[in-house]
């Protein structure tokens, strides 16, 4: 069951990029489409933790949650959102998954945590990985935006590293609320962020969604992306440990990738391919202990994080 739960996840996971792409590709304007999904999917999961009572009402007004919003939700996919106008929804998720090289840029740089050669020889070649992708586009497209979308998506990222390691600093505050709930919180923050500032600079024509492809891809990234695979994410911590449904980052740039390869005909050169790997080659040297620690030894179901 827990095996079947991380590939569901990952599946999840690697597919919203694709979704994300249809929903602008049918009218959706980024913000406005990002934040209609985070505030609903959150405003729904947080309704329902605080009928489980769960979830005090009174969690909505902690200043923790603003901030992790705006690092975790708003920062990552303002910019994701925006990018995904002009760029591949599989390059967009091969440089989300820079996240994990981001974290470990702010943990040396600002948190002065000692670091291992082999993390620092991961992040290196990681980003190595992000020049092989951005190098062609360079070099073949003429277009400035779609150098301007894949910074962007990086930039994204730094955001989203502060807001995973503030949320890890923070997390301690909330003994005896679900980490459900918690999400659930600072989605409705994020998305609620993106829908004010759809509101100043996005020109949004409501009738887009009633456009079926419209329909289809925030109802996807709503109940399917947002709701079901972060609860399977939280649920998978709970069984066994937060390591192992973390390492759907090495997993879900490929299936995104290859998704976008055989539905969305986008074209995939062996640049991509090789930046791929070399990224993932990365990911994998910054985290290789905690992998040793994972397939060394058999997942125990009744294990628990911390």
């Amino acid at each position: 069951m827990i095996y079947l739960a991380f590939s569901v996840m990952c599946l999840i996971f690697g597919t919203t990029f694709l979704a994300i792409k249809w929903g602008i590709d049918a009218g959706l304007t980024p913000f406005f489409g990002g934040g209609f999904r985070f505030f609903l999917a959150g405003l729904i999961l947080f309704g329902f933790m605080v009928w489980r009572r769960k979830a005090p009402l009174a969690l909505l007004l902690r200043k923790e949650m603003m901030l992790t919003g705006l690092g975790l939700t708003f920062g990552t996919f303002a910019t994701l959102y925006w990018a995904e106008q002009y760029i591949s929804s599989g390059i967009a998720a091969v440089l989300s998954a820079t996240g994990p090289i981001m974290i470990l840029l702010l943990q040396t740089i600002f948190l002065r945590q000692r670091t291992r050669i082999t993390a620092v020889a991961g992040c290196l070649i990681g980003f190595a990985g992000v020049a092989l992708l951005l190098l062609p586009g360079i070099t073949v497209h003429t277009s400035r935006f779609w150098i301007l979308a894949s910074v962007t998506i990086l930039i994204g990222e730094i955001f989203y590293a502060g807001g995973a390691l503030y949320s890890k600093h923070v997390m301690p505050r909330f003994q005896g609320i679900s980490p459900i709930a918690l999400n659930a919180a600072q989605m409705m923050y994020g998305g609620g962020g993106l829908l004010v500032m759809s509101f100043f600079t996005e020109d949004v024509h409501l009738h887009s969604l009633l456009e079926p492809q419209a329909i289809y891809s925030l109802l996807y990234l709503i109940v399917i992306g947002s709701m079901v695979a972060h609860s399977i994410f939280y649920w998978l911590v709970a069984r066994t440990t937060p390591l192992f449904p973390s390492t759907w980052l090495y997993i879900s740039p490929v299936i995104a990738l290859l998704l976008g390869m055989l539905l969305y005909h986008e074209p995939v050169s062996w640049n991509t391919l090789a930046g791929v790997l070399v990224i993932i080659s990365g990911l994998i040297l910054i985290n290789a202990p905690a992998l040793r620690q994972l397939f060394g030894r058999k997942i125990s179901f009744n294990e628990s994080g911390s």
